[in-house]
Formats: C-alpha cells, structure tokens, sequence
C-alpha cells in the first residue's frame, strides 16, 4: 500500500508518518497482514508537481494539512477548504477513487460556544466538500473529528493547551488559567494514530454527533476515535505538578493502564529539558558500601540498589509483615535465611552470582542476610520492598541468622 499524508511535518502528520514508518521497515509487526509500500510525506513546501505524482499513484490519503491559528481568520477558509479542494481535484485529474480520510474537528459541529467558530465553519466547509467527493466519485471518505490533541512532538503555545503546560511546568515556566473547573475532552495522540491504522484495514469507527458528543453506529456519516478521557483544566495541572516533583521524592505516580495520567506523564517528560533527563540519588554510602533508593510508589513499595564490598555481611534482621527480593545482578553472593520461630531450624542457603540472574523472597518472619563472596568484586543487588521504609514504623528487628 502507498500512503499520502499531507500535513506530514505537523503534530499529528509527524506521529502517523512515523508509525507507518515503523510498519513499512518491519519495525512494527503487531500489524497482521497490512503492508506499507511508500509513504509520501507533502507539507507545505512540497512542489505541486510532487502532488500530482503522489495522487496518480497513492492507494490511500491521510489530509491532516491544515491551518490552526492563522493572522487573518480569512486564511482558516483558504487553509482548510482551499488546499482540500486542491488535492480532491488532483485525485479526480487522475481518476484516483482511493480511500481518503480528512481531519476535522468538533468545533466543525458549531455547537454550544463552537456556534461562531471560524476555524469550524472552515472544517464544517471541508467536511462537506469530501462528502460530495465521495459522492461524485464512489471513493471511499472518512471524515473525522477530534477534541483537543496531545502527546509527544505537539507545539506548546501554539493550540493546544496540555502542550503549554507540559512544556512550561517542565522547564519551571509560569503557566495561567482562568478556570480551573473547566472541562476538556482529550484525545492521546497514539491511540489517534492506532485508530489511523485500523482505518487503513478498513476497521474504522463511524459515528453521529449529539452536539459536540460521538455516538458510535455502524451506520454513521462521520467517524471517531473510540478512546478519550474528560478531564478537568485544574485536574492537569495537578497531575502535572506531581509528576514534577518525582526526581525529589522518587514517587512513581498512579499511572494505572490505559489511563489518562499514563497518557500525560508520557507526554510530559518528552518536555524535559537536557538538564532534568538525569538527577541525581542519594547514595547511602558506608565502610561496608552503599545503598541507593531508586524509586518509590503509592501501593507497591519500591526499589533500590545496594552494593556490598568484598567479603561484607550486610542485613541480619527480619520483619512482621515486610517482605523483599534480592537479585543480585553482579558479583557472586550467598543469601542466608532463618525461621524466627525455630532457632533450630535449617537455615535455607542461596548461592547466587551476576552470571546467573536469579530472585530469592525475603520471607516474612525469616530473619536474612546477603554475603558477598568475593575477595575483589563488589557485589551489586536490586532489592525490591512491598513497601516504602518508615522510620517511625521501620518493622526492622535485628538479629543474625547464623547463632553463635
């Protein structure tokens, strides 16, 4: 299949030409049977004449090109209605019935406070104009509108506001809102492209619109993204400050999947500067070592590195309720634990080495130790906890597991 995405180096055009990309190299082969030939990238400082031999040979249109935010609101009807007519018009020059999908938007219902939207009456005119496309040709059309876009590569200051505020909150920049209660409904750019993707298999999602709202049929005229969140101005701004402060507190935050707050923390570090990509641990550092906590969540505890030096015994307690695992991912160690409820018990014995990675369960009530073996090597062990230490309530007892 070969694809013209017009609009090719903006937000959306960048993120689909990369996918298909990825499909067309072999990169992404969770696809089934779709196949990319070519992908024909036209944006704004294509020649006409590259139009003309894309049209006569594409199999399928993607139309994100349009105008957004222009000086003069005259040029959102030039922009968006002129250049569509543009490309229709070369399609039919060379009688070219492919597919075409054209990006719209909900302002295009003229809805509620949409109703004297310039920038919809301009993709109101577009959508209209593929729709009698479709007609005088038998071409297939797919007409979609979408809320507010965001995700990785999107403009900030430009148009859309989770941009802005990802950008300015990542580089500590001041940021304004005028009514935090204000409800946004917002499309993820990846689930934007993967629904791309189900369009060129022909799995589409056709819809109607009650106001500014999809409601998906079979039957519909216009078509849909099936996944978007609702979420309040100042419920973002939240969000986004938390994720800010992660470096300090090493808290992961509540990313659940298919989330918004996954979507958004996704696309918030893609704002990071140079300079907060790394920061800095504490490293607890001693004659026997150190150890460095690496990161902490709200209900699974965290994870830490802790480094042994040679010949060093470190641990020698247990816990009530706590539990750990340690693997060791360089040096060669033994791991010792003993029931605290027998003394005379066997006291269970794991040899464990960098080469061969492996995981041994803290057992609550098992008072436990990590050796490191080696006369020369540090050893290097990941421990992960169930929960995150307190020091008022550290559930930490001492006592060694080999009694002398």
């Amino acid at each position: 299949m070969k694809v013209l995405v017009t609009g090719a180096r903006g937000f959306v055009g960048k993120n689909i030409c990369a996918q298909l990309g990825n499909i067309k190299t072999g990169k992404a082969k969770y696809y089934g049977d779709l196949l990319i030939d070519e992908v024909y990238e036209y944006d704004i400082d294509s020649t006409p004449e590259q139009l003309d031999v894309w049209c006569k040979d594409c199999d399928f249109v993607f139309n994100f090109a349009g105008v957004n935010r222009p000086q003069d609101p005259k040029e959102f009807m030039e922009g968006n209605f002129g250049f569509a007519t543009v490309l229709l018009n070369t399609l039919k020059k060379y009688k070219n019935n492919c597919p075409v999908m054209i990006s719209s938007s909900i302002q295009a219902t003229l809805a509620g406070r949409f109703g004297t939207s310039e920038y919809g009456k301009s993709k109101k005119a577009g959508e209209e104009l593929m729709f009698q496309y479709g007609e005088e040709t038998g071409a297939k059309v797919l007409v979609y509108r979408f809320p507010n876009l965001y995700g990785k590569w999107c403009r900030p200051n430009y148009n859309s506001v989770v941009a802005t505020f990802c950008n300015n909150i990542a580089n500590d920049l001041p940021i304004t809102i005028n009514d935090p209660n204000v409800d946004m409904e917002l499309l993820y750019i990846d689930d934007l492209v993967e629904e791309m993707i189900c369009v060129l298999k022909g799995e589409e999602h056709h819809c109607e619109f009650d106001g500014v709202d999809a409601v998906f049929t079979p039957e519909g005229r216009y078509c849909a993204v099936p996944i978007t969140h609702h979420v309040k101005l100042g419920e973002i701004v939240e969000l986004l400050y938390q994720f800010r402060e992660m470096p300090k507190t090493l808290m992961i935050p509540e990313i659940p999947a298919d989330s918004f707050a996954k979507r958004l923390y996704s696309t918030y570090l893609s704002y990071l500067p140079k300079e907060k990509v790394i920061f800095d641990l504490k490293m607890n550092i001693d004659n026997r070592g150190s150890f460095t906590e690496l990161l902490h969540t709200l209900n699974c505890g965290q994870v830490s590195i802790n480094i042994s030096k040679p010949g060093i015994t470190k641990g020698e307690h247990w816990h009530h309720t706590k539990w750990e695992q340690f693997i060791v991912v360089s040096g060669h160690g033994l791991i010792q634990l003993r029931n605290e409820n027998d003394p005379n018990v066997e006291i269970l014995e794991y040899e464990v080495s960098g080469d061969k990675i492996q995981s041994v369960i803290m057992l609550p009530g098992y008072t436990h130790n990590i050796i490191n073996l080696s006369d020369t090597q540090d050893l290097v062990t990941v421990m992960y906890c169930n929960e995150i230490f307190n020091s008022e309530r550290p559930d930490t007892f001492f006592d060694k597991v080999v009694i002398e």
